[in-house]
Order: structure tokens, then C-alpha cells, then sequence
């Protein structure tokens, strides 16, 4: 029912030193400076080392430090601390004032909110993964999902994250749609069938969707596959097709109000071409965008 999108597909900084030296008068000998002055030190100092705020999808809170370590270690740049929450959740506390240098979301309808709402730079917006959705049942269940509409047949809640502000919950409920067991296509727009209304547990994030199984609270759930490898006590049921719901795209783009644009620019750049980096996206189940 959507249009299927390619999958599988896969900044430099340099830093530039300038030193003197001081020739002396007529005697030819090196001048000296007095005890204590910062002359010198001061043309030799470096730049002083920027530090980058980041907000990001809660589905990134595992992979995304381990490349931002590496990014430390390459060039000094540090992180403030990193906001992981729903991607609706961050858009909101951009437009409430929070002081951002990158934002990563979850879907490309919440970054078109903040393309609206003019929080980010349209002009380095970048589509930067790929992700699947997929049951989950607790790990050693023995809940059986074949198909997307078997949810309906399953003895326990379900776990959704609220489409309100959580993209996993919009893409759960396009597939529920498609199956007839949601009435609304976009995902934010419908009700759930009476097979499943009184089955669906809400969930303020995917993290809390895939606790909600683990738990038991729930006998299955929709997450990211990207979320096996970020929580314990979870295992697949069934990887929801693809043309079930639009491409799950996580888009990343500099914040509008960033004092460090250049750098913002360049961590995006960093995560999508540094190889390393690359290993890592791959560990935690994310793909780059073709």
C-alpha cells in the first residue's frame, strides 16, 4: 500500500597550527619574553574545543554515544548531554526554546514539524538510516505471530508506542491499517477495530513498548528491529513487510539556532561516511539510508 524504497544501501575536519618565531634586534640573538607572559602561548593556543547538543530518537540511545566517542577521540569535539526521547517530544522542546545543535528523529513527518516550525536548516537535512518494524514477544515466549493481523488473536495487551509523539507507534498502526485492524492510514488518524481496542497498551516511547514486554505487563509489542539489540529480555516474533507501513527514515539536520553550525554539519557527515562508525550503526541494527 506504500511505495517500497530501496534498503540495504551504504568531513573531514582539519585543524591548521601557525607559529612564529621571534628574530632578535641587531645582536642576531633570540629575544626573550618576560616570566609569566602569554605572548607566546597565545599564538600557539588552539581553538577552543567546540561542544555539540544533540537530540535524538530514543531508538538511538545505545548506538549513537559509541559513535560520538569515536567522533571525541578524532577530534576533540565533545557532547553536551544527549536528549533521547520521542521524536514529537524533542520537536516540542525545540519549539519551547531549547538551545540544539543537531536533531535526529525517527521519522520524516516529525522532522517535516520542525522543517515548519523553521528549527532546523532545511539545506542539511539528510536522510541518515533505515530501520524495520517488528513483534516482539518476551524472549524464551511462546507467543506465535505469523502475520500482522494474528495480534488480534493473542491473549494479553499489546504494546504501542502513542502515535501522538512516537513514530514506532504511527508506523505500528499504518500496519495495524493494513490489515483492516486500524481505521486511519497515516497512523495518527484513526481508531483501533474492537478486536484489538481493549488490547492496546500506550507507550510514552518505544524504550517503554519494548520494557512493557519484557515485563510480561504485555504478551507482544512494536518496535524497531534496531530495539532487540538495545533491550534485554526481548526476541522477534515477526518482522512486519514493508509495504505494511511508509519506509521507516530517520532524518538528521542542523538546528537553526546552532552557534556551531559547521561542526553540527560535519558530526552528520562523520556518521554517514566514517567507517567505524558505519560498524557501529551496523551492530545495533541500523542500515544507512541508500
Amino acid at each position: 500500500m506504500f511505495d517500497m524504497v530501496s534498503r540495504r544501501g551504504f568531513v573531514s575536519l582539519s585543524a591548521v597550527a601557525a607559529a612564529g618565531l621571534g628574530l632578535a634586534g641587531c645582536s642576531g640573538s633570540k629575544t626573550s619574553e618576560p616570566a609569566g607572559s602569554d605572548a607566546g602561548s597565545a599564538k600557539a593556543s588552539s581553538k577552543k574545543a567546540v561542544e555539540l547538543q544533540v537530540f535524538a530518537a530514543n531508538s538511538l540511545e545505545k548506538a549513537l554515544p559509541e559513535v560520538q566517542e569515536l567522533y571525541i577521540e578524532q577530534t576533540g569535539t565533545t557532547f553536551a548531554d544527549t536528549q533521547f526521547k520521542a521524536s514529537g517530544d524533542l520537536v516540542e522542546q525545540m519549539r519551547a526554546g531549547a538551545a540544539v545543535d543537531v536533531l535526529i528523529t525517527a521519522s520524516k513527518g516529525t522532522m517535516d514539524d520542525a522543517e515548519t516550525a523553521e528549527l532546523v536548516d532545511v539545506d542539511t537535512r539528510e536522510d541518515m538510516f533505515v530501520n524495520d518494524l517488528v513483534i516482539i514477544r518476551a524472549e524464551g515466549s511462546d507467543t506465535k505471530v505469523e502475520a500482522v493481523a494474528d495480534v488480534a488473536n493473542l491473549d494479553g495487551k499489546i504494546a504501542i508506542g502513542d502515535a501522538k509523539t512516537v513514530p514506532a507507534g504511527k508506523y505500528a498502526n499504518q500496519a495495524l491499517a493494513s490489515v483492516g485492524l486500524y481505521t486511519g492510514t497515516e497512523g495518527d488518524d484513526g481508531e483501533y477495530a474492537p478486536e484489538i481496542a481493549d488490547k492496546v497498551a500506550l507507550a510514552d516511547k518505544v524504550g517503554t513498548a519494548a520494557a512493557y514486554v519484557s515485563t510480561g505487563d504485555c504478551v507482544a509489542g512494536f518496535v524497531y528491529s534496531s530495539d532487540i539489540f538495545r533491550y534485554d529480555g526481548i526476541e522477534e516474533a515477526f518482522v512486519c513487510p514493508e509495504d505494511s507501513h511508509k519506509p521507516i527514515v530517520y532524518p538528521g539536520a542542523v538546528a537553526e539556532s546552532s552557534e556551531h553550525a559547521d561542526e553540527a554539519k560535519a558530526f552528520i557527515d562523520f556518521c554517514l561516511t566514517n567507517k567505524k562508525a558505519q560498524k557501529i550503526w551496523a551492530k545495533y541494527g541500523f542500515e544507512l539510508s541508500a
